[in-house]
């Protein structure tokens, strides 16, 4: 039976990647479509800054116009490549109705990325964000966002994170991936905590690989409309024009924290004591307790050399 919109969905395989069987069906049209020379592609994995990086480029594109970044929720404004449901237009059916210059979502990992992004050469921001941090903010995502099947316990969300048994599989093969393919092609490679850190430095970034100037105060207007607390506001932003019947915002809402580092507590206690990352053949510890120093950016995984311990074995 046709699952109908609002409905939890048991997850299928796409390619050995865990998706929505929903967007499955929708993937021949998805495997197909047709990108745009002037598209820009923003790819993350999910709960990794993905609305964040997306008001920042629809600033951006708009010259930093507040009122035209006003003009639609951000989830019209950015169309969701491989989004399809039951009711309402899918995202290659937005896409096809959006003028150029388009800015394109996705959370596919890079091996799923239809041809004719590389085909057109066209320009691609990846942003990766610490696993811990995308591990507690995609488990109350699925208690809202009624399209993910029900998350069950803290623990049993986090073992199934850790095993790549959630929407878009493996965080560590995802990040890997898009890492590996920057080396190619026309990929820039940002980091949360870096945006975080010094969105200035980050925004300057995006414009230099843009080929692109922008004055002074239209950078701090873009600074200011995509901070956490004028987003959270934000109904164009928020998704809290979503309806309910997909977004639960009384069960948590969309944009929760936004933070770096978020402290284990959030998810009451879980006894996981360690996320495991296998990047580069090597597999290190990423500590899950409260222990400040072993909080890492996700960019740090590559760096290492020695396998990081998370505390006494």
């Amino acid at each position: 039976m046709e699952q109908e919109d609002g409905i939890r969905q048991e997850l299928g395989s796409l390619h050995g990647i865990p998706l929505f069987k929903s967007f499955i069906e929708g993937w021949p049209q998805v495997k197909a479509f047709q990108a745009r020379p002037d598209d820009l592609l923003i790819s993350t994995y999910p709960k990794s800054g993905t609305t964040w990086l997306s008001e920042i480029m629809d600033m951006i594109y708009h010259d930093g116009n507040v009122e035209k970044c006003r003009r639609d929720a951000i989830y019209n404004r950015v169309p969701f490549l491989e989004m399809k449901v039951s009711k309402g237009l899918s995202g290659i059916e937005q896409l096809e109705k959006t003028p150029s210059p388009r800015l394109v979502k996705t959370h596919l990992p890079v091996q799923l990325l239809p041809t004719s992004f590389w085909e057109k050469d066209c320009k691609i921001i990846y942003m990766a964000r610490n696993p811990k941090d995308v591990a507690v903010s995609y488990y109350f995502f699925h208690q809202m966002a009624k399209i993910h099947p029900d998350p069950g316990t803290k623990a049993e969300f986090l073992e199934n994170f850790m095993a790549g048994k959630v929407a878009y599989g493996s965080w560590y093969d995802h990040v890997r991936g898009w890492w590996e393919e920057k080396q190619k092609k026309k990929i820039l490679y940002l980091f949360y905590e870096d945006m975080k850190k010094d969105p200035r430095r980050e925004v300057q970034k995006i414009l230099q690989f843009l080929g692109k100037e922008l004055e002074e105060g239209t950078v701090e207007r873009i600074l200011h409309h995509t901070s956490f607390q004028e987003m959270k506001k934000n109904p164009a932003a928020n998704y809290e024009t979503m309806l309910p019947t997909l977004m639960d915002h009384s069960l948590s809402p969309f944009l929760r924290k936004g933070g770096v580092r978020l402290v284990v507590e959030d998810l009451g206690g879980t006894s996981l004591d360690c996320i495991s990352a296998p990047i580069c053949g090597c597999k290190y510890f990423m500590c899950v307790r409260i222990y400040p120093s072993y909080f890492l950016a996700a960019r740090d995984l590559w760096r290492l050399e020695e396998p990081l311990h998370c505390g006494p074995e």
